[in-house]
């Protein structure tokens, strides 16, 4: 067990890594909008690449930042419920949650988004908008974010079944 809670800290470390750093790409993709915006108003002019960037960066938050909120205890549940619940209760609902939904759903995701990214990036596959840009890299963060996901819900169930046996 040893083992797999070292794994389990280097999936946290990594994770805080990733969303620590990503949270800036909000100011970038605010930047970005206000850019467009203000040029759109003074100068009459926009760019369809400057609105697809801007969701590219907040699409690569919202994945890149989803399994650092799953460490950070910070996704949606049903609190009402669970707190009335004993610890040791609350703790078998998540490992069942994170097997029998988590697990499965960021593995089949994976698979599905690598299968979706590989064919953007060698077909060189752009935006259907005029002046657009290429989709690979937003499905790159997709694809990342669903395999950091996936990481992250194995970290938390180690860490879950730990707790149960009373190794932390």
């Amino acid at each position: 067990m040893r083992i797999l809670l070292a794994i389990s800290r280097a999936i946290d470390a990594l994770n805080t890594f990733i969303g620590r750093r990503v949270s800036w790409l909000i100011l970038a993709a605010v930047v970005v909008s206000a850019g467009n915006a203000i040029v759109r108003k003074a100068y009459n002019w926009s760019s369809n690449s400057l609105l697809e960037t801007q969701w590219y960066l907040f699409g690569a938050v919202f994945m890149l930042a989803a399994p650092y909120a799953l460490l950070k205890n910070e996704h949606i549940r049903i609190d009402i419920l669970a707190s009335r619940l004993s610890r040791r209760a609350r703790d078998r609902i998540e490992v069942f949650g994170h097997v029998a939904m988590l697990l499965p759903l960021c593995a089949i995701m994976s698979y599905l988004c690598w299968t979706f990214f590989y064919k953007a990036i060698t077909s060189g596959e752009m935006s259907g908008s005029e002046g657009g840009l290429v989709l690979w890299p937003a499905r790159l963060a997709i694809f990342l974010g669903f395999v950091l996901l996936l990481a992250q819900g194995i970290s938390e169930l180690i860490k879950r079944v730990a707790a149960m046996r009373g190794l932390i």
